[in-house]
Parts: structure tokens; C-alpha cells; sequence
């Protein structure tokens, strides 16, 4: 199988902060303080979704040999995440990457006036389970809840979750520039931008 290509039926490898993390035995934080102050990762390498990077595990694993001190991956904890992503693929590039989408990108993609009515649909169970559970978010492929769409509008009762073509387009483009494709400054960084 050539590396990059998207299998059928298979989503490919990522990581999000707190895997990131694990993979490297620190905290979360770290991960934080290398993109902000340390300045030895970046998001070359990552997908901005729902407003959280995620970065494709082929960098992940190799970051550690890039930094001025090596860093020593948790090889048990990269075999617990692939593990849990299979059946799944490696990608070298972010452009390899199919179209995914978190909350934020469903939410305008469907047009919904909130995203507490596609959190009522997951948890009851109308909405697809996530691909991905990544840092504590879940994650889809965009194709499959496209696929779905004509299901969830026929037994749809106050919502009829039509699907903006505007959106669905520039997803599938990789142009998309709506809510959860920038990352949105938190804590003290939130303060400091409001000001």
C-alpha cells in the first residue's frame, strides 16, 4: 500500500495535544510552551479543527530526534494510540489528509444555530460516533457525514439539517476559513489578545 494514500475505510493517523504528550512523557503544557516559547514545534505538520491542532503521528513520532535535547518516544504509548486509530494509515503531508471536522466545522456546515443541538444528536445517538476521540474532542471524517446527511433530514423533527454547499465545497477544498479553523488564544493568551 503507498504511503499517504487514504485506504478505503481507513482513517489516517493523528495526534492531538495530550497525545502529543503522552507520547513524549511530559504534560500537556509542554507541548504548549514548545509551540509558544521554546519555539521547536510549530503547526507545519498539524490540522487546525474545531480550533485545536492536531498533528499527523509520522511528524509526531520523529519530533523528538529534531529538538536541540532528544527526546525519547513512548513507544508502548504509540502503539496504544495506533492501536486505537486502526484500522488506520501513515501521512507524510497535511494536504494527504481527507477532509475532517470537529463540532465547530458541523455546526456550519449544517447551518445550526448552536452547537448544543449537534451535542443533543450525538448523545442520543442520530449523529454518527466520531472517527476520532483525540484530546478530548471528537473528530469525523467529513465523507461519511455527508454520506449520512439524507438519514439524519428524513428523521429530523425541528432541525432539518440541511448541508451549506458553501462549506461542504471549501472542506472539501481545504479553503474552509469558518469557525474552528483558526486557534483561539485561552487563559492569559485570550486576555492578552482582548486587549
Amino acid at each position: 500500500m503507498a504511503e499517504g494514500k487514504a485506504p478505503a475505510g481507513r482513517k489516517p493517523y493523528l495526534a492531538g495535544r495530550v497525545e502529543f504528550a503522552a507520547l513524549y512523557d511530559v504534560r500537556p503544557l509542554q507541548v504548549s510552551q514548545w509551540i509558544s516559547r521554546d519555539h521547536t514545534l510549530d503547526y507545519r505538520f498539524a490540522k487546525i479543527i474545531s480550533g485545536s491542532p492536531y498533528w499527523l503521528l509520522q511528524f509526531v513520532k520523529g519530533f523528538g530526534e529534531t529538538t536541540p535535547r532528544p527526546r525519547h518516544l513512548n513507544h508502548a504509548e504509540l502503539e496504544r494510540l495506533t492501536k486505537g486509530q486502526d484500522p488506520g494509515y501513515w501521512v507524510r503531508e497535511v494536504e494527504q489528509l481527507p477532509p475532517l471536522v470537529g463540532q465547530a466545522e458541523l455546526v456550519a456546515l449544517f447551518r445550526l444555530p448552536s452547537g448544543e443541538l449537534l451535542r443533543r444528536a450525538i448523545s442520543t445517538g442520530r449523529f454518527r460516533p466520531a472517527d476520532y476521540t483525540l484530546s478530548g474532542s471528537p473528530i469525523w471524517l467529513l465523507e461519511p457525514v455527508v454520506a449520512d446527511a439524507p438519514a439524519l433530514q428524513a428523521g429530523a423533527r425541528a432541525v432539518d439539517w440541511a448541508i451549506d454547499d458553501k462549506v461542504l465545497a471549501a472542506l472539501r477544498e481545504g479553503s474552509y476559513d469558518g469557525p474552528g479553523s483558526r486557534i483561539v488564544p485561552r487563559g492569559k493568551a485570550a486576555n492578552k489578545v482582548a486587549e
